[in-house]
């Protein structure tokens, strides 16, 4: 099998099954390509996820299109980014058809009550895992706390700088449309988007409510969380509520120029910066800012979990998070069963 042709199929497959955000996609590629098939060592793994959440852009895509050109260069991150995006890009446009069509899809998002807790139980996994190589001292377990409570508080570049400076400093080392926009505007407003957005799923709907909502005023705010929600249903990035935007603007065209917009940057960034990564990553004084960066990634993905525990507090279902977590520790079951083992009883508990 030609390594493009391998990279294809792989990020397919991630792109088809990675529920539950960029917390949960990272911890599927850390199974996939750290422990898996060995393709980067997992401090390799680390220092390029505490990289990739300084830059603009969706976290997880970025992560993808690393790891692509690592494999096969730009045709590699290409192969990767694309393969990653098109599950999600082709779920979002059938099911935002549907919505336009019936209103609603209760039956599915039902169905995928049972892989929150899952997904929790993953990432939860990967947490104790990054945890043993890079909590050695006291000074660390300090800043992993510091960086941990701060999430409550501030946004993830805040504490992604804060982290780095402060490890640094204490290291010994140093009618869906009321007025049609075109779709050259469309284009430009996600491109903005993708260019300068950091952070979660609830950044992008500020975005976009003040670009569609406050300025343009062409959605409501129904069809904004609607979107939202679409791109939190289905698997891969939740970017992806750009291509519900743009199918309630303009069909399923405005869908794939929403998507091309928003995603743009992220492939011109990760194509440009990978290399100059690699070489500043050997950089003493860098390195150990970047190594604060693995604590605030770490804590960031704590903060992940915390939150998804909390919204599944009064939920039977939150029990299949620590089996989850059991399962990926002590046995090497393909995480893909256990997503498709909670999809089936998410769907159950509907009769119960």
């Amino acid at each position: 099998m030609t390594p493009l042709k391998e990279i294809a199929l792989i990020f397919l497959k991630l792109g088809t099954f990675a529920f539950g955000g960029p917390a949960a996609h990272i911890a599927m590629m850390e199974k996939e390509f750290v422990e898996k098939r060995q393709w980067l060592s997992q401090d390799e793994f680390l220092t390029m996820m505490g990289f990739t959440n300084l830059i603009p852009g969706p976290n997880s895509t970025e992560m993808a299109l690393h790891i692509g050109y690592l494999r096969g260069k730009g045709k590699g991150m290409l192969v990767a980014g694309i393969s990653f995006i098109l599950p999600a890009t082709l779920m979002v446009l059938a099911l935002t058809s549907l919505l336009i069509e019936y209103g609603s899809i209760p039956s599915v998002y039902s169905a995928l009550l049972g892989v929150g807790p899952v997904m929790l139980g993953l990432i939860l996994s990967v947490i104790i895992k990054f945890s043993k190589p890079i909590l050695k001292n006291t000074t660390q377990w300090f800043v992993l706390i510091v960086a941990f409570v701060a999430s409550f508080f501030i946004n993830e570049l805040a504490i992604l700088l804060m982290t780095g400076l402060l490890f640094f400093l204490l290291s010994k080392r140093r009618a869906y449309v009321l007025e049609p926009i075109s779709l050259l505007t469309l284009f430009l407003i996600f491109l903005k988007i993708g260019s300068i957005l950091y952070g979660s799923g609830y950044v992008l709907l500020a975005f976009i409510k003040t670009e569609f909502m406050d300025i343009r005023q062409v959605l409501t705010l129904k069809e904004i969380m609607d979107a939202l929600t679409i791109g939190q249903l289905t698997p891969g990035p939740v970017f992806t509520t750009a291509t519900a935007i743009g199918v309630l603007l303009h069909g399923w065209v405005g869908g794939l120029v929403a998507t091309v917009g928003i995603f743009l940057p992220a492939f011109l960034l990760v194509y440009f910066l990978h290399p100059l990564f690699k070489k500043l990553s050997q950089n003493a004084s860098l390195k150990t800012f970047l190594d604060g960066l693995k604590l605030a990634s770490l804590a960031l993905m704590m903060k992940v979990a915390f939150d998804v525990a909390w919204s599944y507090r009064e939920n039977w279902l939150l029990v299949l998070a620590p089996i989850s977590m059991f399962l990926l520790i002590k046995t090497k079951i393909n995480p893909t069963f256990l997503i498709l083992g909670g999809v089936i009883i998410g769907w159950l508990a509907r009769f119960l």
